[in-house]
């Protein structure tokens, strides 16, 4: 049916307008992944939260954008997640990340 695969699933957190070397920093991190040979990765918008300083930021349609979080995630190998994290070093960014344990696979459901 399936066989899975421990590893992890690594988070990266930003503001949706920071950028590094010129392109949106979770743009950024997506391109460098699949550089790196990651099979795949997503970044999600927030639409309300708050981070280490207190401050609320909240998605208005209205408001102008670039405040809001994006988070991006990895569900990968541990060796792919420290290649990841390595990678962030290499570039000097201050970014908050959360490492999680993780057990990944694919269903195959499907009947022959």
């Amino acid at each position: 049916m399936s066989t899975s695969t421990l590893g992890v699933y690594l988070r990266f957190f930003m503001h949706e307008n920071r950028r590094h070397h010129g392109v949106l920093l979770y743009e950024w991190l997506l391109r460098e992944a699949k550089k790196l040979g990651i099979a795949g990765g997503t970044a999600f918008r927030s639409i309300a939260g708050y981070g280490r300083h207190g401050v609320m930021h909240e998605a208005h349609f209205l408001e102008l954008a670039g405040q809001e979080t994006v988070r991006v995630d990895f569900i990968v190998t541990a060796e792919e997640a420290e290649k990841m994290m390595q990678r962030v070093v290499e570039e000097k960014l201050q970014l908050f990340y959360a490492k999680l344990p993780a057990e990944f696979g694919v269903l195959d459901c499907a009947k022959d």
